[in-house]
């Protein structure tokens, strides 16, 4: 019986290697993800972790914002959300507090939204241009899926300060560009006014002790998004003595 374990295995381990070049393109960034179903069922020391390993830094290192405006249909399906909310939320969380909360804005939902905050803009700065009125309308009407990702701060707590709640809720907004990446999704992080607003805050139905960090865009990639500059890591890195 083990003999027959051990042969499985290795026909197993042959036949998913082999297999690459069909369902996983190591020189493709989100190989990765794609193979994360099978990789765990490799000892870590194989050269296949070893080639995992090596391709998750890969897409590391081409993150990039794909801007709002190239992204469009289709979005996420309701299993591949399911997923990106999961590991959105595995993030440092001091006290296991959970200061943040996730709030999805897609379908006529976003155009109703753009609308509210159009007139409440208005309302605020009666002089505003059309154009900008405008901006605020198409706001969220182009990528179909926008995650609202909302700070839950309590206040005066003991031991953790609000810094270290907001940033947990800010990992959770990087957690979905890494991840809408990896599903093969373009993403970008925005805020905006309505994003510092109280009265925008009230239309996105926050309590008070709660803030929008920022709205993350997902959809399909409609055109490449151009490389842009970073800084050098010599200017950034330095060590204490």
């Amino acid at each position: 019986m083990l003999a027959q374990l051990v042969r499985y295995w290795r026909a197993f381990a042959r036949d998913t290697w082999n297999a690459r070049p069909i369902g996983f393109d190591s020189n493709d960034p989100h190989f990765a993800a794609r193979a994360g179903s099978c990789i765990a069922t490799f000892p870590l020391n194989s050269t296949y972790a070893t080639e995992r390993l090596v391709t998750s830094f890969d897409s590391l290192n081409q993150r990039r914002s794909v801007p709002s405006r190239q992204l469009g249909e289709p979005g996420p399906n309701a299993t591949q959300l399911n997923q990106l909310l999961h590991a959105a939320i595995r993030v440092p969380d001091h006290g296991k507090l959970v200061p943040w909360r996730l709030l999805a804005i897609r379908g006529d939902a976003r155009a109703r939204l753009g609308k509210q905050l159009a007139e409440l803009h208005l309302r605020k700065e009666p002089d505003s241009a059309p154009a900008v009125l405008d901006k605020d309308r198409d706001r969220f009407n182009v990528a179909p899926l926008i995650v609202a990702v909302i700070a839950r701060i309590e206040a005066n707590h003991p031991t953790i300060p609000e810094q270290e709640q907001l940033l947990s809720a800010g990992c959770v907004a990087y957690n979905l560009l890494l991840g809408a990446q990896a599903l093969g999704f373009g993403a970008q992080w925005l805020t905006g006014w309505a994003a510092y607003d109280r009265d925008a805050a009230n239309l996105l139905g926050l309590s008070q002790n709660e803030r929008s960090i920022g709205f993350v865009h997902i959809g399909h990639t409609t055109e490449a998004a151009p490389e842009r500059h970073r800084p050098a890591l010599a200017d950034v890195f330095s060590e204490w003595h």
